[in-house]
């Protein structure tokens, strides 16, 4: 009986490792891509970028500047956009292998959604990001730039803008995901449509508290915006689990 046993826990710590192996490969190809479109906007395009990135909020102020009082903090700040042009780089290689290292618990048809997702989840990405800059950042930068400015002119530091522009626009990528995060919890059965639209409410209050948590800033403004998406993009997830599920 206990030859038995040892051989089942060296079994289970073999599986164990096969799993930190797979990890570890699997985040090995995702930093790699990463890393790739880091790159490719350090060499081909990071200062357009950050450039474009100042757009929103020269729209309310023409001759915004911002200015860096630290001697690393620009080229910090560049790095910090490239980073995020990466991340959008690489978001499909994302989730096609997480969706791959969780495909062990899912079925043969439940795993041919993998491709699809990664596509989708993308799109609804990059959705995001412009859902944010074209949308929210000019509503949120005309608030925050404009109020008080008859008191104090607006001299933003580089990085502080960077930060809050690069934040707004990464929350929102991931925001437009919820409702395929949604659709495939209800594919593999963990929640249904009708369980979901119970918790309307108490997902009224989890999208503003999120947002107080998540921007940069405290203006009811800049929250409500982020929140609003989490709001709307809920309700799509649930008629989506409501379609994969009837």
């Amino acid at each position: 009986m206990t030859q038995e046993s040892n051989k089942d826990s060296i079994d289970k710590d073999m599986s164990l490792l096969g799993h930190f192996k797979e990890l570890r490969s699997r985040i090995t190809w995702m930093a790699s891509f990463i890393l790739i479109g880091m790159f490719g906007c350090f060499t081909i395009g990071g200062f357009k970028l950050m450039d474009f990135l100042l757009v929103p909020a020269r729209r309310h102020i023409p001759d915004f500047r911002p200015q860096y009082i630290e001697p690393l903090e620009n080229i910090v700040t560049f790095f910090q956009v490239c980073l995020l042009g990466g991340l959008a780089f690489a978001m499909p290689v994302i989730v096609y292998h997480i969706l791959r290292f969780v495909s062990p618990a899912l079925t043969k048809s439940e795993r041919r959604w993998a491709i699809p997702i990664s596509f989708g989840a993308s799109l609804s990405f990059i959705g995001g990001m412009a859902f944010a800059y074209y949308l929210v950042l000019p509503l949120a930068l005309n608030f925050l730039l404009t109020f008080g400015q008859e008191f104090a002119r607006a001299d933003w530091r580089i990085g502080n803008y960077i930060n809050f522009v690069t934040r707004i626009l990464f929350i929102l990528g991931l925001v437009f995901e919820t409702p395929l995060f949604v659709m495939g919890l209800a594919k593999m059965k963990v929640v249904t449509a009708k369980a979901l639209l119970k918790k309307w409410r108490a997902m009224i209050v989890m999208s503003f508290l999120i947002s107080a948590i998540l921007t940069p800033t405290i203006d009811p403004v800049t929250q409500s915006l982020v929140a609003g998406p989490m709001i709307v993009l809920y309700f799509v997830g649930i008629g989506l689990a409501w379609i994969v599920r009837r």
